[in-house]
């Protein structure tokens, strides 16, 4: 049953840094910063999608992660 989370964190944590790689494509060193944020902007499409998954993916990683530690 251990074996099985952990092949699941895996794959889920591999997700979580696609999504968040995905979302980190197209801005600039400027806007990492804190600059870049003259306008505002509301995200739609495929920015909103990609939120979204990261979100659900860091709450399945973080209730994975706290189920493997408590069956140690």
């Amino acid at each position: 049953m251990r074996n099985v989370l952990l092949v699941i964190q895996i794959i889920v944590s591999i997700l979580l840094m696609g999504t968040i790689l995905l979302q980190a494509r197209g801005t600039g060193l400027g806007s990492a910063w804190g600059g870049g944020g003259e306008m505002y902007r509301s995200k739609r499409g495929v920015e909103r999608v990609l939120l979204v998954a990261t979100v659900v993916l860091t709450v399945l990683f973080l209730t994975l992660a706290a189920v493997n530690f408590a069956l140690r």
